[in-house]
């Protein structure tokens, strides 16, 4: 299982994927906005996205749990 973290605060612009979806190690899974630059959350790890702990429009701090994958 790999915990995937926010490493900034950030909204959170775009949810690329959804629960249940299969990924590739390096796949963008959301996609955040600050300070007008668009940064892509990736899969440090391939499996299934099992959580997303996040929504559109969220804002987000530094060490928030964005998704987990198994």
């Amino acid at each position: 299982m790999a915990e995937v973290r926010a490493e900034m605060v950030a909204n959170v612009w775009k949810i690329v994927v959804a629960e249940g979806d299969t990924v590739a190690e390096g796949e963008t899974l959301v996609i955040l906005e600050s300070m007008k630059m668009e940064i892509p959350v990736i899969a440090e790890d391939a499996g299934v996205v099992a959580q997303l702990k996040v929504a559109e429009g969220d804002v987000i701090q530094e060490g928030d749990l964005i998704a987990v994958i198994e």
